[in-house]
């Protein structure tokens, strides 16, 4: 596959990625390309912002949560109809898992994608420092996929200073920088930055930041940079396993006769209602592709404004978020709370992450002691501690087989201020690096809830667990 792409990158966290990637991604789309963005790693909010303010469709990559093959193949089946492919790296280039490993970080995507990188340098306070700074990293760099610098918080006449002294001495290639000025910061909170619809005047923002980017940088050499990414190598054959599996008993050869003979094959296909407003809004594009792609309908609703769900839904998705920032209208929402409680009890299937597994308490007590009546599902509290109680990836395995019956684990990632006077106890959670284990989530046949995001591409047997679960319970409603 060979399609131009460009890593985003940075020394470390707060230099400055989100706002180029940002910029980059409004310039290239103004410019009518079919774009497409990549986050590395399991940030929600970043992709929030290239989909929801720039319009591009945005997902995540992670080398911890999948190997180099699956890894390759979701962006070769997302990205094989886009002119252009923008990834946006996570903390320092080199940082990945527990910040020792290469697993997870920005480097090690790019070199299983073959990605071009170009470095972003917080260079304020800085002058000539800056140059061992830039050669340790391309010394660093084993596969010299760092092709561009861009010096981030520098003025222009400063930037025009060191750019013969760095090129000469590095031999390097510096593209452009970025003055510091309001619309190029971001504000953010205790799990990242503000969500889009919460920052005042963000499209006018994020266009004023895109249209000084374009004076700034060179927009030409980002993609001559792109242009000359090494093609990628792909195994393109379709096994055609999922669409087997979402049929169940019914194989390949049946289902296209089915078809052909008029018959509604997929008549029998669950609905899977997914909370999403601004509370519940922390999901993974891939997971929602692997319901679909196993059989499932996906039907939005918000448990902030709708007072039911939706019509003939057969399992219910609630995903992370900020419920404690809206936890008096969700409280107020009594016909909600309700109404997920009616279907939770009716052995509904249900999974429910972090801002999820909240909402389902009896109560959810916020950083000021307020107590808000929840869903009444788990009958416990949520609290805030004022401290992050559990950070970084993790791998779950079940006590019995519930949604995980080839006996294997799933990955996934916690990030939580809060904590629960109950989280469960029937799946063991395993720290990758340190091997520490704790025991966490409720679960049983039809539930799966507690504070860890799964990944579903890591064990898509989850996935094809919960559809079937939710086919189940259609058929039992006949």
């Amino acid at each position: 596959m060979k399609i131009k792409r460009v890593m985003i990158a940075a020394p470390k966290s707060g230099s400055g990625k989100t706002v180029v990637t940002c910029a980059l991604l409004q310039v290239l789309k103004d410019c009518g390309w079919k774009v497409a963005s990549y986050k590395c790693g399991p940030d929600y909010i970043d992709p929030m912002f290239h989909e929801k303010i720039i319009d591009v469709p945005a997902k995540n990559l992670d080398t911890f949560f999948t190997d180099k093959e699956k890894t390759r193949e979701l962006f070769h089946n997302s990205a094989k109809k886009m002119d252009f492919a923008v990834f946006e790296g996570v903390m320092g280039l080199y940082d990945g898992l527990g910040g020792v490993r290469q697993e997870g970080s920005s480097y090690h995507l790019a070199e299983v994608t073959k990605t071009p990188i170009v470095l972003v340098i917080d260079a304020k306070g800085m002058g000539r420092s800056i140059v061992p700074l830039i050669a340790g990293f391309l010394n660093y760099d084993k596969e010299h996929l760092i092709k561009g610098i861009i010096l981030n918080r520098m003025s222009k006449g400063y930037y025009e200073t060191l750019k013969p002294l760095i090129e000469e001495e590095l031999q390097t290639r510096l593209i452009g920088f970025l003055p510091e000025k309001e619309e190029l910061h971001f504000e953010s909170r205790h799990l990242g930055l503000f969500l889009p619809y919460e920052v005042n005047h963000i499209k006018e923002k994020l266009q004023a930041a895109s249209e000084l980017f374009s004076k700034t940088v060179s927009i030409e050499s980002i993609k001559e940079i792109a242009e000359n990414a090494e093609e990628l190598e792909f195994d393109e054959t379709l096994t055609g396993e999922a669409l087997i599996d979402s049929y169940g008993d019914i194989n390949l050869e049946k289902a296209v006769s089915d078809v052909m003979k008029g018959v509604a094959v997929w008549d029998s296909r669950p609905t899977i209602a997914v909370a999403k407003d601004e509370a519940f809004c922390f999901y993974y594009a891939d997971n929602i592709h692997l319901l679909e792609e196993y059989g499932a309908k996906i039907r939005y609703f918000s448990p902030l404004r709708d007072e039911k769900l939706p019509e003939g839904c057969h399992a219910l998705l609630i995903g992370g978020g900020y419920p404690e920032v809206y936890a008096k209208q969700l409280s107020t929402n009594t016909k909600m709370r309700e109404a997920v409680k009616n279907a939770v009890e009716s052995e509904m299937p249900i999974v429910a992450e972090c801002g999820g597994f909240m909402y389902l308490h009896s109560f959810l007590k916020d950083k000021e002691g307020l107590c808000y009546d929840m869903a009444g599902v788990i009958p416990a509290t949520c609290f805030y501690t004022g401290k992050l109680v559990r950070f970084g990836y993790i791998e779950l395995r079940e006590k019995q087989k519930n949604f995980l019956f080839n006996g294997e684990g799933i990955k996934g990632h916690e990030f939580h201020y809060y904590d629960s006077t109950y989280n469960g106890a029937d799946v063991i959670a395993a720290k990758p690096v340190t091997g520490k284990e704790y025991s966490c989530i409720i679960e049983n046949e039809t539930q799966w809830m507690g504070f860890p995001h799964l990944y579903y591409p890591s064990n898509a047997v989850f996935a094809r667990a919960f559809v079937d679960k939710a086919k189940k319970y259609k058929k039992a409603m006949i």
